[in-house]
């Protein structure tokens, strides 16, 4: 990963550039958003986007010495993918609260259930949540951290322009949607 104290703007520098680049930051990140059906969204992370999040709360909370800024990175580095795989944020959402916390019950072990289908090779199924759990016996959390991990085949297939799939198999939740060219081409980058 290449996310260093060194390569981080000083939170006077960021405060003279945060609101020029907002634009650029929002275009990437939806860029490298794919939406799984009405109520799930993957947001893809790459060091552009964690970067970027470094900096928002290191901005947000007025961090400045060596050791809160080590701390920041070291939450959010590991969200950087390392070239054999995608990492994403799972979004789950439902708007109403009655309707979401019905649903988080019923969506228990949905991020277990998320898988990318390039073609041709056989389905990568997300590992969720290494850092922590964040589901218990009632229900699921809005928000999940997964990983998609590509053998040499697979990767070598998704830089050459194959065609991917995105989708859950979740008993409640049966989604799947071809990703995007321009998307596509974004996540390639993100394999060696």
């Amino acid at each position: 990963m290449n996310i260093s104290r060194d390569s981080l703007l000083t939170l006077e520098a960021y405060a003279k550039v945060r609101k020029s680049s907002r634009a650029e930051a929002i275009a990437h990140r939806r860029l490298r958003s794919v939406h799984l059906g009405e109520h799930v969204t993957l947001q893809f992370e790459d060091e552009h986007t964690i970067r970027r999040q470094i900096q928002e709360m290191l901005h947000i909370e007025k961090i400045f010495d060596e050791a809160g800024i080590q701390s920041e990175i070291e939450a959010y580095g590991p969200l950087v993918p390392d070239g054999s795989n995608w990492k994403a944020t799972m979004l789950i959402e439902y708007p109403d609260p009655h309707e979401r916390k019905r649903e988080l019950a019923r969506l228990i072990g949905v991020e277990d259930r998320l898988f990318v289908e390039v073609e041709g090779q056989p389905r990568v199924y997300a590992i969720a949540d290494e850092d922590l759990d964040r589901e218990n016996d009632e229900k699921t959390s809005s928000v999940h951290f997964v990983r998609f991990e590509f053998n040499p085949a697979q990767r070598q297939a998704i830089r050459a322009g194959a065609a991917v799939k995105i989708g859950c198999d979740h008993t409640h939740y049966p989604a799947h949607v071809n990703v995007a060219p321009e998307t596509l081409a974004s996540l390639a980058g993100d394999l060696r």
